[in-house]
């Protein structure tokens, strides 16, 4: 809600041609904003909502991939029980300001995600947090901008050509990576 607090009017694009959208964003001149009551009833309703539950049960295959997720450093950035750090990574291109280092919490290591988003729009900021890959069974698109439709296509290595940005798990062989996506959507 903070996130929504701190941009709400700030985005000029809510038509596309002569689509408008139902509900416009506030008109930032005419101070129109939501209230903190309606804030705070917008957060507790989000966090009353549970996810579905997930069909995916945990097999050997699912074993072998959460040791492939260890092995290859996954739990680095995305760790459980949020399966996220909630770090934030630069785009490629940005210069981390040394004092952000000690306020915040920055893995300063681009993966390599296209830097559009986050260094040229007015709400970038020249970093992309550390998504979480809970619920990743249900959820999808992929990627930041939703330019990968599968976990399948995620791990393609022939996605590198069209959407860049995390080679990891890239590398591994074709059982070892759907032991992997069968692990990732039991997360």
């Amino acid at each position: 809600m903070r996130y929504v607090a701190i941009v709400q009017g700030a985005n000029a694009f809510d038509r596309f041609g002569g689509f408008l959208l139902v509900d416009p964003v506030p008109d930032p001149t005419k101070m129109d904003r939501y209230s903190d009551e309606q804030l705070y009833a917008l957060g507790r309703y989000l966090y009353s909502l549970r996810p579905p539950p997930n069909p995916n049960r945990v097999t050997t295959t699912v074993e072998q991939g959460r040791r492939l997720f260890a092995r290859e450093g996954c739990n680095a950035c995305h760790t459980a029980p949020l399966y996220t750090s909630n770090a934030l990574t630069p785009a490629p291109g940005f210069v981390v300001p040394s004092d952000h280092l000690e306020r915040y919490a920055v893995i300063n290591r681009t993966v390599g995600t296209d830097p559009d988003l986050a260094m040229r729009t007015r709400k970038g900021t020249g970093y992309y947090k550390v998504p979480s890959l809970k619920g990743a069974w249900y959820r999808g698109p992929f990627q930041h901008a939703g330019a990968v439709k599968t976990l399948e296509e995620w791990f393609d290595p022939a996605r590198l050509s069209s959407v860049p940005g995390h080679p990891f798990g890239l590398a591994l062989t074709p059982p070892e990576r759907q032991a992997l996506i069968a692990c990732l959507r039991t997360i």
